[in-house]
């Protein structure tokens, strides 16, 4: 994923750090969920169906800091749920930053507008809107009409008051790669600084068939990949080279641990097996290899950025010409 030079620099010296600490196993991106109450019921969203009993619960404000301390990532990703409605955003998001820690908060932005005059203004946030298409797409997926121009507008809003803005599109059966470009293009006119666009992932709770197999994937990745050359994707070259079928990558589950109301999601942000209550109890008792190597059943077809992209983060100085290829990336 194309991270701004700051995120870029901290996160080469973290790398750094625990390859000459020897750790073979380390976080690059938590992903902290204060709740899964949302504003929206989207088709494809696992979270508010998978803890529709817990669905009500939020965790403390320190908890969520403790959490973060816990995991030392030096990215946090503020997810859900929708991460707005929560209580204490506002502190949050402040009490991660005060930690000198890179913070994206993802969101619908159906309340974004607001909340924009709370929020700092710095290098080390970054606001993340999903978008799934124009707008009938966009609506009729997330269940409420006029969302998509809703949306649009509070791009603008934040881009106009100097916030760093990406948005994230997942891909579904039905998903027209169409469409897609047309999105992007209206994306760009509104300022934002990249798009990451992913298939969707097979969760369980969600029993429609609107997910894509491996073939789906690489048919329509291979006409998505080549709008990186006319549009800003923060996917990066070699995850895009994965998603075509071009190249094969292992899986980083523990690249991306998550915690939420519950404690620390197992084995990964996309499976739950349980929940762990501290970060060393997720990573010490957990079967890493054969969630790595995708020897799990639900692991056959997912192709997810949080799977892979940390992959490609972590092997890219084993290959010169792979380590070429992000440099150009990230320079161009």
């Amino acid at each position: 994923m194309r991270f701004p030079i700051q995120m870029t620099l901290s996160l080469s010296w973290y790398l750094i750090k625990n390859k000459l600490k020897g750790r073979e196993r380390f976080p690059l991106v938590m992903m902290l969920e204060p709740l899964h109450l949302c504003n929206l019921a989207c088709d494809g969203c696992g979270r508010i169906r998978e803890y529709e009993e817990t669905i009500q619960d939020k965790m403390p404000l320190e908890r969520c800091l403790k959490a973060v301390d816990e995991c030392d990532a030096p990215i946090v990703s503020v997810c859900g749920g929708e991460p707005l409605i929560y209580p204490h955003i506002v502190d949050l998001v402040n009490g991660i930053l005060d930690r000198k820690k890179h913070v994206m908060v993802c969101t619908n932005a159906i309340g974004l507008e607001k909340f924009l005059p709370k929020f700092r203004k710095t290098p080390y946030f970054t606001i993340n809107v999903s978008m799934d298409g124009l707008a009938k797409t966009h609506d009729v997926t997330r269940g409420r009409k006029g969302l998509y121009e809703l949306d649009l507008k509070a791009i603008r809003a934040a881009k106009a008051q100097g916030f760093r803005v990406v948005t994230n599109t997942t891909v579904y059966k039905e998903t027209d790669v169409e469409e897609i470009e047309g999105m992007f293009e209206d994306l760009t006119a509104a300022g934002v600084d990249g798009m990451l666009v992913s298939p969707g992932y097979h969760y369980e709770a969600v029993q429609e068939d609107i997910f894509l197999n491996r073939h789906e994937i690489h048919k329509k990745f291979q006409y998505i990949s080549k709008l990186a050359d006319r549009y800003r994707l923060v996917n990066t070259p070699l995850y895009l080279d994965f998603l075509t079928g071009a190249r094969q990558f292992d899986c980083t589950p523990w690249g991306n641990p998550t915690f939420n109301p519950q404690g620390w999601k197992g084995p990964c942000y996309l499976i739950t097996d349980q929940h762990y209550q501290t970060y060393d109890e997720l990573m010490g008792q957990t079967d890493w290899r054969k969630y790595e190597k995708r020897e799990d059943a639900r692991c056959a077809n997912c192709m997810m950025h949080c799977s892979v992209e940390p992959t490609v983060v972590r092997e890219t100085g084993k290959n010169f010409r792979d380590m070429l290829t992000m440099i150009k990336w990230n320079l161009s």
